[in-house]
């Protein structure tokens, strides 16, 4: 089993600032990357952006977010800055990993977490 537990939503101002968290725990052999999407509603769910062996953003969100791992703890973050409306949505944790050395690479997913944005 492997859990993926997001923190750190909430509701904020136009132009403020949110921190996400995700770490992963269970039985991990090893993580390839780890990353955040997002959904507003009606929409698709979308990249937001990713750390593995490079790291990838969304172009809506570049010079604004900062994605980060800490390896040790199995943690993913998201520093949110300048944040605006169309940022709205709910956002998902994804780990890409194996849980043993033979079974594939395959994609888990967290519960999601509500970021509002709003004055």
């Amino acid at each position: 089993q492997v859990q993926l537990v997001e923190s750190g939503g909430g509701l904020v101002q136009p132009g403020g600032s949110l921190r996400l968290s995700c770490a992963a725990s269970g039985n991990i052999f090893s993580i390839n990357a780890m990353g955040w999407y997002r959904q507003a509603p009606g929409k698709q769910r979308e990249l937001v952006a990713n750390s593995g062996s490079v790291t990838n953003y969304a172009d809506s969100v570049k010079g604004r977010f900062t994605i980060s791992r800490d390896n040790a703890k199995n943690t993913v973050y998201l520093q949110m800055n300048s944040l605006k409306p169309e940022d709205t949505a709910v956002y998902y944790c994804n780990a890409f990993l194996r849980v043993n050395y033979y079974n594939p690479l395959r994609d888990y997913w967290g519960q999601g977490t509500q970021v509002t944005v709003s004055s």
